[in-house]
């Protein structure tokens, strides 16, 4: 373009240095940069009876900087490898899962259980995939073979197209939190009598694979149908693994639906003990409910804080995550650190994906979605750059306990 800048690399073609040269130009300066690929900058200019307006040597400086800086960050983001979860490029399938029962019991999975019920699968699926950082035991064998196939050519497909989301990355890093936040939970009991709940329990293994539930009596709380294909799936896990041992104290899987009126009652009904610590692992469960459901099961655990030491340990979108198109989502929370104190917890803590605490080591490219939008304003809710929704969720964690004896009345 007549009057601009003209850039040339060391490395472009000769006949193409010829052909720009042909045109009638006008060599006002040459300007040598001293980066790793010599280049020069001519100044080109059309005989023309009008004059465009000159550019300052600053102004082109200035435009040279900013291409060295996206070509910087483009390295550094390529330099900084994403972290894929270790599959084989044809996928193993364990041989529980050819059996004839479990192949059943798979098929009628699929063909009866609605979207909410498949979504328990599903989250079995990302963690046998992401087995390097999660070892779950059971995860295989929960999952069955349409989503294990389904999440590995997902994988596949975004691997070779080198996306900066992985898939199931985000379930990888939710998973790896919680356990943390459970054992740390219990730890601060002080080795009293613990009770953990997990409600919406799904196909989670917990009780099989972490040792600080050793001491615990653990809950397991979903549909019937849930529960009763997790009980066959365990047993036919029992008969093909020898090593298949639970590590919790105790397991009570308790067939209930939170949004029925009293499913604390029935919970009570199956040992569950009110005045006894416990833990409450909700995990994948509130976004599913209706807002008057939630807030029905947040209100009650809270109310626990007046009895005994309490911790909640749950997941909350925000509003643009649960509002986009075709979402199955409906409770959701902008602020649940805000929510969650004036219910009556007393500590509230709050972390994202990609925060120190919720990283794990996974979530390296510093442009992928989660550390991109660490960098903004919780309040914002479209992203500036690309008109993209703001799609973040909370990983919360929130406790209580009774008040102290007063020491006047206990000498009383």
């Amino acid at each position: 373009n007549k009057g601009q800048w003209l850039y040339i690399e060391e490395r472009m073609p000769l006949f193409l240095c010829v052909v720009l040269f042909s045109y009638p130009y006008e060599t006002q300066q040459i300007n040598f940069s001293f980066s790793h690929i010599p280049s020069i900058y001519i100044r080109t200019k059309h005989y023309s009876p009008q004059e465009n307006k000159k550019e300052t040597m600053s102004e082109i400086e200035n435009k040279k900087q900013q291409q060295e800086q996206v070509q910087e960050q483009e390295q550094e983001s390529s330099a900084t490898a994403t972290t894929w979860p270790d599959i084989e490029e044809e996928l193993a399938i364990p041989e529980v899962l050819h059996t004839e029962s479990v192949k059943k019991l798979h098929m009628s999975i699929q063909t009866e259980w609605d979207y909410l019920q498949k979504s328990a699968c599903q989250t079995a699926a990302g963690r046998a995939l992401w087995k390097h950082v999660i070892q779950d035991p059971l995860a295989h064998l929960f999952a069955g073979e349409t989503h294990l196939r389904n999440l590995h050519t997902k994988i596949q497909k975004d691997r070779l197209k080198n996306a900066r989301e992985v898939p199931g990355v985000i379930l990888a890093v939710r998973t790896l939190w919680f356990d943390t936040r459970i054992q740390a939970a219990l730890d601060s009991f002080d080795n009293d009598a613990a009770q953990v709940v997990l409600l919406g329990a799904g196909m989670d293994a917990r009780s099989y694979r972490l040792n600080c539930l050793n001491k615990s009596d653990v809950f397991e709380v979903d549909f019937p149908d849930v529960l009763e294909a997790k009980t066959s799936l365990v047993q036919a896990a029992v008969k093909s693994r020898a090593d298949l041992r639970m590590t919790a104290k105790s397991l009570v899987r308790v067939a209930i639906d939170i949004r029925d009126n009293d499913w604390f009652e029935k919970l009570k009904k199956s040992g569950f003990m009110p005045d006894i610590n416990t833990v409450w692992v909700l995990e994948g469960i509130l976004y599913y409910l209706s807002h008057t459901e939630a807030m029905q099961v947040l209100n009650l655990i809270a109310d626990k804080c007046a009895v005994t030491s309490t911790v909640l340990l749950a997941d909350f979108m925000n509003k643009p995550s649960a509002t986009l198109p075709n979402s199955v989502f409906d409770f959701y929370s902008d602020w649940p650190d805000q929510l969650l104190p004036s219910l009556g917890f007393s500590h509230v803590s709050l972390s994202q994906i990609g925060d120190p605490d919720a990283n794990f080591g996974l979530l390296h490219d510093p442009l992928n979605l989660f550390n991109k939008l660490l960098r903004l304003p919780r309040s914002t809710q479209i992203h500036p750059d690309d008109g993209t929704p703001c799609c973040r969720l909370y990983l919360v964690e929130a406790s209580g306990s009774p008040p102290p004896d007063n020491p006047i009345e206990n000498k009383v």
